[in-house]
């Protein structure tokens, strides 16, 4: 008898489960279903723009500058730790738009930036100095300044790249273990 209950109270709860897989596949189906209209869509190239998508026109080239650097990478070599590197970065603007710098921001603190601050009319120059001080600094170093302009694309990357040796612990004529008790 006891058995019996138990068999019906399985059964029960088997009907139960079933009951609600089958009620979320119902919510699948209509899922499933969505995307393959999606699919149709898209193999007829009837591609639907997202309500959030922004319209993205091509850059105006009359509305542009435009950067021709002699060199975006610079070799300063092998130098001691310690050693303060500057390097000045010449470029013209061969844009048909006036060209605006408006931010560079350097990869790290050992590095800093200064650059021409009004627009370079097409046509003539303007200069990025990067200085680069190597204290605290050893081994192979290549610090980066990134360059936002009106300029397509509107980021430039300029580098320096080298070596710098560890300073050796130099000999110090006063006393290593401290102050002495008298």
């Amino acid at each position: 008898m006891n058995y019996s209950k138990i068999t019906v109270l399985i059964l029960g709860v088997s009907l139960v489960l079933t009951g609600a897989c089958s009620q979320g596949g119902g919510e699948k189906d209509d899922r499933i279903e969505a995307l393959e209209q999606k699919i149709s869509q898209l193999e007829q190239n009837q591609v639907v723009t997202p309500s959030n998508a922004q319209n993205v026109q091509a850059a105006d080239p009359s509305s542009i500058g435009a950067f021709t650097f002699e060199e975006e990478v610079f070799d300063f070599g092998t130098i001691q730790e310690g050693e303060v590197v500057e390097h000045l970065f010449t470029f013209e603007n061969s844009g048909q738009a006036p060209l605006v710098i408006s931010n560079i921001q350097a990869s790290c603190g050992c590095t800093s930036p200064e650059w021409t601050k009004t627009p370079i009319k097409p046509g003539e120059e303007g200069f990025v100095k990067v200085v680069f001080n190597s204290t605290g600094k050893s081994g192979v170093q290549s610090p980066t300044v990134t360059i936002q302009a009106n300029t397509s694309p509107n980021v430039t990357r300029l580098r320096l790249k080298g070596s710098v040796n560890r300073k050796t612990a130099s000999a110090s004529p006063g006393p290593s273990a401290g102050p002495v008790k008298r």
